[in-house]
């Protein structure tokens, strides 16, 4: 399974800050529907995401009955994201068509 949207990127200060975009809710039941098959353990969706020309290896959080997307500081560095920044993001799903 692949997707693409947009979003704007965000920051969580939690005791482990990471920056996110959220998956939009109209994508959202796609991903619940395929998370049965894929998850490894609290819901979470392990896929490969692009941001620009830079991919990574990563895993969709469950939040607040939608999912986000963390994007490493490699990724924000190499492509010159900072918080607000309203993102193309493409992530494919292992293991479902």
């Amino acid at each position: 399974m692949d997707l693409e949207f947009t979003g704007e990127m965000w920051f969580w200060r939690g005791p482990a800050p990471w920056h996110f975009v959220t998956v939009p809710e109209d994508q959202c039941a796609e991903l619940e529907a395929a998370s049965s098959l894929v998850s490894y353990g609290w819901g979470m969706i392990p896929v490969t995401a692009l941001i620009g020309t830079t991919g990574w290896a990563t895993s969709l959080w469950p939040k607040d009955g939608s999912y986000v997307v963390p994007v490493k500081a490699k990724v924000r560095e190499a492509e010159g994201l900072e918080v607000g920044d309203t993102v193309r993001v493409r992530i494919s799903v292992s293991g479902v068509s």
